[in-house]
């Protein structure tokens, strides 16, 4: 894999959870410390922050720590690798489906 490509995988396994999900539609507004990501949860701290840990391992988010404040912030570009990924895909099955499309109505003229 080149090194400007954004490994996947962890991308995908991250945003696998409802909670990670939660956390980057929050961020999408803007940074946010961690008691501020956290209050939303019904979990406890420890079990938030291993989220937390699972999102800066996947590199969707950033945290930088100032004085007793740890603040997240979003990092787009592994989203934007998924995105790509997505939308390639929907393309390949969008061609895919309408040749069979065209090859279910050429099937059909030709049995008329």
């Amino acid at each position: 894999m080149p090194n400007n490509q954004v490994a996947l995988d962890p991308v995908f396994r991250a945003l696998a959870d409802p909670t990670r999900r939660a956390v980057i539609a929050r961020l999408a507004r803007g940074p946010a410390a961690t008691s501020d990501l956290a209050a939303g949860s019904r979990m406890a701290l420890p079990s938030f922050l291993q989220h937390l840990d699972a999102l800066e391992s996947a590199g969707l988010v950033r945290s930088r720590k100032q004085g007793r404040v740890r603040t997240y912030r979003l990092a787009p570009k592994p989203l934007r690798a998924a995105e790509r990924w997505i939308a390639d895909q929907r393309a390949l099955w969008e061609r895919r489906l309408d040749a069979l499309d065209t090859y279910l109505l050429d099937l059909q003229e030709r049995r008329s």
